[in-house]
């Protein structure tokens, strides 16, 4: 971590610190409407059909942008239209099929072990709550929250990815660095039904003007409500 970073965090961590739990209540409604307001096409950028592509491709997401995965999962879906297809795939042969999406051999294993207990406690059907989801090989509780709130309709907690992380510290949402103490901070700010879509925006957000080296204050909607902000 260079100087410069080091300073900015504990700027950040110093301002998260001093303002209230109540003035950060009130600070955070607003920074969730500006950023609906400016990204009005925020969702899930994983192309999926239903929640057996979307675990698949959620899995394939790390370490990978969507990007990637997007081009890899038309021809694996091909390949394995479901999860009891997957669960019997050859492991050489996926491997090479998802190759291109970084860490494949661990992948693979989350895939085969995630796709197999599926079969074997779920009859083939991926659940749909926390604490079945987080059971299951290569899924965390990160990856559990976008199922359930992506695929189900269940807001059970806030995804945390780098771009959250990244936002939730810079917007003074939380000082901690640690992905679950960051996703309870914000859980506490904001109301469940906001939670899913929460995420969402952050990661938009984060990918196209809060970027990680040069984030764009200038033209940022919720710079004057930012305590980062150069601006």
């Amino acid at each position: 971590m260079t100087r410069k970073r080091a300073v900015r965090n504990e700027r950040r961590t110093r301002t998260a610190g001093r303002e209230s739990q109540q003035a950060r209540r009130a600070r955070a409604p607003k920074v969730f409407e500006l950023l609906a307001g400016a990204h009005p096409d925020a969702q899930c950028a994983l192309t999926h059909k239903n929640p057996y592509q979307l675990i698949v491709a959620v899995i394939l997401s790390a370490q990978c942008t969507d990007e990637r995965v997007n081009q890899v999962t038309p021809s694996l879906f091909r390949r394995y239209p479901t999860v009891a297809d997957l669960a019997a795939a050859n492991q050489q042969e996926l491997e090479e099929l998802i190759r291109p999406t970084g860490f494949f051999r661990n992948k693979t294993k989350s895939l085969l072990g995630m796709a197999g207990a599926v079969m074997e406690r779920h009859d083939g059907r991926i659940p749909n709550t926390m604490e079945e989801l987080i059971q299951l090989p290569g899924v965390g509780r990160k990856t559990a929250n976008v199922i359930l709130g992506v695929a189900f309709g269940k807001n059970e907690g806030v995804v945390v990815d780098t771009h959250v992380h990244r936002l939730a510290r810079r917007l003074a949402f939380t000082k901690h660095d640690d992905p679950a103490k960051i996703e309870q901070d914000l859980m506490e700010l904001f109301p469940r039904e906001r939670w899913t879509d929460l995420g969402h925006l952050l990661i938009f957000h984060g990918r196209r003007v809060c970027n990680a080296r040069k984030p764009r204050c200038a033209e940022c909607v919720v710079s004057r409500l930012c305590p980062s902000s150069s601006v």
